[in-house]
């Protein structure tokens, strides 16, 4: 299958392709972009104010055609985690907006830093398990921090305040909230079934505002919501709480961290549908330029969101004035039906997004938990665990940190279950340029000559094995490294050969290195290992010219059994 990269521009081929996916994806988004602004505690319109701003710079300045930005499940649980510590720091949200607004500006430069770096290509280096660890404790903490408001309850603000809050949460509920949240969640799941002709997240919408007014269900609403174009918060900027650098320099940093790997598996995703490339680094700018401005004029910070950009491309969209049209339906519905968004129930919403948690749930790498590796199924429960009960930088450091670990050990075993070493009597003489059969060395010379082949990588954990080894062999006075199976050596294997070749040399072992590639050689030279530890003369550019040099040196009476001064 062949992809085309995708360039940045409109074609007027597929403006109605264009104009149905565009408004088929504003039609899935408000909802959603409703839900979202709300549960981050900076009201409904701050959803629709990023997905009117992000959705319209990143599809015009990023690097993929088709893909919808809106705000999204985990960067809305991060952004309202954020909120609620600013909030904490100080004392209201009317005078921590300074803060938000400045944390979420300085992840939009983050996104734009690492495009610009060209960061963006070592997603693909994010293992598997870290992914789904921190993907499924996103769903969780989203699906927790909605019970309550399905209930008709304020959230806690903390993971903490969830659990412990259950069991007074019970005695306290809105039987209206939970019978109609029952009712959208029904909707939500049955209505893909009967009809996809109108989204089901609208639907829900829809038929659970009528069923609320209709029967005077006293439920909490979404209540009054700014009408008319956003404003730039310039002047609250002015107000930023520089008391806590640390929490706005971490905050900014995960979320601009969060935004680029949700768009850019978002953007794969989007890439397989319409068998197209999309261009990372390009795309994280874009990204990044749309949350600066969506952040100026007080709305959420957002990224790439896979079931809008879905529903774009399958309705016909296929450049970036989808996107545009999705952003400018948004604008319009802000502009005239602003005042009709403020009946809409708190528990629509909130069941809404448990779906949106549901959805977001790794299950296919929960079900291989039990198919897997022990260590890779421990890291994704520790990034997991560390997501929903600490954050989501910990959470990923200390699986990107397990994860490394834990492959180098494995790479370090199967360098270790390959290592041979035999004795030099075991070595066929004979090549195409030497009919010789025998070695001109005797017997008991042979005997204590060993060559060691390396297979695979070279880590620090091998120094001790290959020690241990050689320990084992009292007799060993020569040892050949034969390297030809060695394409890269880093500085830390470099390191590992250097404690061997000295306890080598300490004990008289003279070391000599055969069929040394350029890079490893290289690397040799700037760790100085040679020539400090090993002379230019005892590297030879096969195993059969060292076997010869030790010939001609046993010959001549120069043996390499009483070793010279090197």
């Amino acid at each position: 299958m062949t992809y085309a990269v995708q360039e940045s521009k409109f074609n007027f081929l597929h403006v109605k392709g264009d104009i149905l996916g565009g408004l088929t994806a504003g039609v899935v988004t408000l909802p959603l972009a409703l839900a979202f602004g709300l549960q981050s505690g900076l009201g409904a319109v701050s959803g629709l104010y990023c997905a009117i701003l992000l959705g319209a710079i990143a599809i015009l300045f990023g690097g993929t055609r088709t893909l919808i930005s809106t705000p999204t499940g985990p960067m809305t649980v991060v952004a309202a985690l954020t909120i609620s510590q600013a909030i904490s720091f100080s004392g209201s949200l009317e005078l921590a907006m300074g803060t938000i607004i400045g944390i979420f500006i300085l992840a939009g430069v983050v996104q734009i830093a690492f495009g610009l770096l060209k960061i963006g290509g070592n997603i693909k280096y994010i293992p598997y398990p870290v992914l789904s660890g921190f993907m499924t404790g996103i769903g969780i903490i989203l699906i927790l921090f909605e019970v309550f408001p399905l209930m008709g309850l304020s959230a806690p603000s903390t993971i903490y305040g969830v659990f412990t809050g259950g069991a007074q949460a019970l005695r306290d509920m809105n039987l209206h909230a939970l019978g109609l949240g029952a009712l959208t969640l029904v909707i939500l799941y049955a209505a893909p079934k009967v009809s996809t002709t109108i989204p089901a997240a609208l639907m829900a919408l829809l038929v659970g505002t009528f069923v609320a007014l209709a029967t005077g269900f006293s439920v909490p609403l979404i209540g009054e919501v700014a009408q008319g174009l956003p404003t730039l918060q310039l002047e609250s900027l002015w107000h930023v709480n520089v008391s806590q650098p640390s929490f706005i320099i971490s905050a900014a940093f995960t979320l601009g961290a969060l935004g680029c790997i949700d768009t850019l598996l978002t953007a794969v995703i989007v890439d397989k549908i319409t068998e197209t490339k999309h261009q990372s680094n390009r795309e994280l700018i874009g990204q990044g330029m749309g949350n600066v401005a969506s952040a100026l004029f007080g709305g959420l910070p957002g990224a790439g969101t896979t079931m809008s950009s879905i529903v774009n491309v399958k309705a016909g969209g296929r450049t970036q004035l989808a996107g545009v049209i999705s952003s400018l339906f948004l604008l319009a519905v802000l502009l005239g039906l602003g005042k009709y968004v403020q009946y809409v129930p708190i528990p629509v919403l909130a069941a809404i997004l448990i779906t949106v948690g549901l959805d977001i749930i790794d299950y296919k790498g929960l079900k291989e938990v039990v198919k897997v590796d022990r260590a890779e199924s421990a890291i994704l429960f520790i990034v997991l665990f560390l997501t929903v009960f600490v954050d989501l930088i910990t959470a990923v450091g200390a699986g990107m940190t397990l994860s490394v670990f834990i492959f180098m050990k494995k790479m370090g075993d199967i360098g270790e279950e390959k290592i041979v070493l035999f004795p030099l009597r075991s070595l066929k003489i004979r090549k195409p340029c030497d009919l010789r059969e025998e070695f001109v060395l005797p017997q008991d010379y042979l005997e204590t000559v060993y060559i060691k082949t390396f297979t695979g990588p070279i880590f620090f954990g091998f120094s001790h094995f290959l020690i241990d080894n050689v320990k084992q062999l009292p007799s060993v006075k020569i040892l050949i490294f034969e390297m030809n199976r060695v394409p890269y050596l880093d500085q830390s294997a470099a390191h590992a050969l250097e404690l061997v070749f000295e306890y080598m040399q300490k004990r008289d072992i003279r070391v000599l290195l055969a069929n040394i590639n350029p890079q490893p050689l290289e690397m040799l030279r700037a760790v100085d290992l040679t020539p400090r530890l090993i002379p230019a003369h005892h590297m030879f550019d096969d195993i059969f010219d060292c076997v010869r040099w030790l010939e001609e040196e046993f010959v001549s009476g120069e043996t390499p059994l009483n070793p010279r001064v090197i």
